[in-house]
Parts: structure tokens; sequence; C-alpha cells
């Protein structure tokens, strides 16, 4: 229930001998462009004419008696294997014909188990992506010992959160705090299946907040002692008032097992990416189109800057809004749109947090002057967009596609970048069945070129429903058609 970086919930990151294991739920991103009050929420909520109460010694009897029948336990089956076998000592070993010899590796279906929780009576639940990924089968159970088949609404890998739907209602819910009033030192407890042992109460303190782990560029996460463990990814971290305000995630562990040290998603970064996964099933966030880097002590000096903060311009991509205001490879942001940069950490959550064409104000510094300059930042292209058409017999095409951009085409050797390069095919959908693989570039559909994401989209929608869909793929410096 990992993802790559966190490898099963049980795979260990070596650095310096500690590894970085995802177990509970993962951080969310920042706010992506969500104004408070311009949507109605999908969450439960504290009523505005409710100030906050003051931290006191909370009551975890009482609060673990309300909010534990609306932790879920989110079970999950996958297809795993298909991959060929190869040598054990890499590409080129004497023996790898040896082994080719003994064909692929069996498919084989695979079970994991994760939490979440209810944030509306019409049965909306958060857990994390990673639960959930390349899943073919979604149960919930209830606290009432009811087993109920789950939707996703949408998943955002970037943030590791996904939005599930049961068909029910009257549900019981958690409702969603401030993060924002989060002190560190106060205490929360977290509720979840650690190891499939259900509806599992733990209690500690908040540890740290804004912590940066190497998830993903909107790393913000809330640390805390409260036990969490693998089970645990997806359920909530409570305060002291009965609300959640964060999603558990991940621990820092040697063993795989929890060490006191957990991180959560904070829940205003949940309210964000939630809402938007309600409305459209994906996440839009905002581009400047710079490469950045942390601003140590030594290239502060070595820039002329009087301390290491802000974020230094690696590089600046062509045709960006960044480079339309000015910025260049060198300059050091220290603010963007009145708000202190204070690392590098801290400037994508604020562009992401940007809606798209708005003009913003960034300060940089420039061999040893200072510059105001405005960026008018545009909508980013998410490299993975699911191709969720109508074609074959489970209603989708089945593949996670991105453009092809003039690196790309140059690596696979295309003559221009057009078309779209599939980068994960699902198991057991039509393109899988058709023998498209990823690397694959579709250039046509119905003998129609492909431009783009949304020109495949609009392709496949405009097929007629109950016939073969052919497609050109180029593979391997060649073409083929394929028929889905």
């Amino acid at each position: 229930m990992n993802r790559s970086f966190w490898s099963h919930a049980r795979t260990m990151l070596a650095g310096a001998l500690i590894a970085l294991a995802l177990v509970a739920g993962i951080a969310l991103g920042p706010h992506l462009g969500f104004t408070a009050g311009s949507r109605a929420p999908i969450w439960t909520e504290r009523p505005l004419d409710v100030p906050p109460a003051p931290v006191t010694t909370p009551n975890w009897v009482q609060l673990a008696k309300e909010l534990k029948p609306a932790v879920v336990n989110v079970s999950t089956k996958r297809v795993e294997g298909g991959a060929p076998t190869k040598s054990p000592f890499g590409q080129g070993d004497p023996f790898d014909q040896f082994f080719k010899q003994f064909g692929d590796q069996p498919r084989r279906s695979v079970r994991s188990m994760g939490s979440g929780f209810i944030i509306n009576p019409n049965g909306n639940i958060i857990t994390n992506n990673h639960v959930v990924e390349s899943a073919t089968e979604i149960l919930v159970k209830l606290s009432d010992g009811r087993e109920l088949a789950a939707k996703v609404m949408g998943q955002d890998a970037k943030t590791d959160l996904a939005l599930l739907k049961i068909e029910a209602t009257g549900l019981p819910t958690i409702a969603l705090g401030d993060s924002s009033e989060i002190k560190v030192g106060e205490p929360v407890m977290a509720i979840g299946n650690p190891f499939g042992l259900e509806q599992t109460v733990t209690t500690g303190i908040v540890s740290a907040t804004g912590r940066v782990i190497g998830q993903g560029p909107y790393d913000d996460f809330v640390q805390t002692d409260a036990s969490i463990n693998p089970g645990n990814s997806g359920g909530p971290l409570i305060n002291a008032r009965g609300q959640a305000i964060g999603i558990n995630a991940a621990i820092f562990s040697q063993s795989g097992g929890s060490v006191g040290i957990g991180f959560a998603i904070p829940s205003n970064q949940a309210k964000t990416v939630v809402t938007q996964l309600a409305e459209t099933g994906h996440v839009s966030r905002s581009w400047l189109g710079v490469s950045i880097q942390s601003l140590t002590p030594d290239l502060a000096k070595g820039f002329g800057v009087s301390d290491a903060k802000g974020a230094l311009v690696a590089a600046v991509t062509d045709e960006s809004p960044a480079m339309k205001a000015g910025i260049k490879a060198g300059d050091v942001i220290t603010e963007y749109d009145g708000h202190k940069v204070g690392g590098a950490e801290d400037l994508p959550r604020l562009v992401a947090d940007t809606p798209a064409g708005r003009e913003v104000a960034v300060t940089v510094l420039r061999e040893g002057k200072t510059l105001r300059l405005q960026a008018k930042v545009t909508k980013l292209d998410e490299p993975d967009q699911k191709v969720a058409a109508e074609a074959g017999e489970k209603g989708k095409l089945g593949v996670m596609v991105e453009p092809v951009t003039a690196v790309i085409a140059k690596d696979l050797g295309l003559k221009d970048a057009t078309g779209v390069v599939v980068r994960r095919v699902e198991d057991g959908s039509p393109a899988s069945n058709a023998g498209i693989k990823a690397g694959d570039v579709i250039l046509e559909v119905d003998r129609q070129p492909v431009k783009d994401v949304a020109g495949l989209k609009s392709l496949i929608a405009k097929h007629a429903k109950g016939t073969p869909m052919v497609m050109l793929l180029h593979r391997d410096d060649g073409t083929m058609y394929v028929v889905v």
C-alpha cells in the first residue's frame, strides 16, 4: 500500500541507516487554489460561530467513543507479478538467457489494508492514494460490521490523497479542523487499523509542524509521537476538540514499526485537495516554470546574499511564466505574492496555491540588488493523466498517459513532439488486452492524429461503441497498429 518511494509500508529507505517507511496516512499538498467559502465543503466542519476552545487535558475516553465509529477499514485487492524473469546480476550477465527461459513471473492477487475516515454522512471517505493505488477492488468495512464496495472519486499522487465514496447515508463523521491552529506540544490521538487490528487508538503530542521529508514538492507534514504503524495509512489525527487536524501518512523507522516519529497531512491541505477531487476527480495546480534548490550558507555567500533564506533558481523553463517575467538562473526568490520565501520548500506550495492566470509579484535578489518582478502563473500540466473514456467492456481504455515533450520525443526517436506516451497500463483493461505497453506512444486513434491528452480523450469519446478501435503506436523505433 506504499508508493515507489515508500514501498509497501514496510520497505525502508536507507539513509544514514535510517529508513523512511510509509505506514500511516500521508500529508497532503498545500492550498491549491481553493478559496474558503467559494464552494460548499463536502466535509463536516466546526460551525463558524463557535470559537476555538482552549486546549486542555482531553477526555480521550469520550472522544474515542464518539469518533471511532467514523473510522473505517479500507481493504484492497490488486494484481502483481507478470514481470519477465531476469538474472539477479543485472543486464548483460552471461546467465541472463538461462533465466529468461523460465518466462514471465506468475501473476497473483495481493490484498492489503489501510484506514480512512468518513467526512460526511453521505459516504465520502478520505484515505491515502497509496492505500488504493492500482486497486482492482476496494472494500470499506464500517464499525457496525457492514462491508461496502467503494468507488474512487479521485486520487492525487503528489499529495498521496484519495477520496472514496460508498453508497450509504446517515453515517457518523469526523469534522476537519483548522491545522493552522496546531501548536507544538498539544495532545493528539490517532485512530486506525495498524497491522489489521481494527479501531486501534493511540495518543501523543504534536512534535513539530512544517516537516519536509522528501515525499514530494508539497511536503508540509505534522510530526507526532502518537504511535503509527502499517495499516494506519489514511486514518485521522485528532485534536483535543475531536477534530481531524491531520491524515496519518508516514513514519520514520529503522524496523518498519513505530519509533515515535510519525507524520500526518495537515487538514487545511486536505480540504483543498478533497474539494477538487470531489468536483473533477483530479487536482489542478499552477506553474511558474523554475527549477530551484536550497540556499546553503556557502551558496548564499557566493551569490552575495546576507543570509541563507529564499529559493535559489537553478534553471528557468523556456517560454514559462518565470522566463516571461524576467526571472533568471542565479536569482534568489525571497518573496512571492506577498509571502516570504524562507526556503526552497516554501515556493512550490505558494505557487500551487495561486489560481491559474493570476499575476503575482515576485521579489528576487540578483547580483546584490533587489528586483520586483511580475509573473502571470499558468495551469500546470500534470504528467500523469488517466484516460477513462468509453472503450471496451470495462468502460475505459485503462492507460495513464502524458504529452510527448521535445525531450521525450528525442529520447524515443520521434521526429516531432506529437502524440501521448503511455506510462502505465491497468491490468485486465482493454488497452492491456490489445497489447499496449508502457513506453508506447499513441499516434493515431481511428486514423485520426493524436496531438495531446485532450485530443486522445476526444477521439475515444467520439468512437462508436461496440466497434473495433484502431490505434497507431510507436514502439522500438517503429510503428504498429493495434485494435482495442
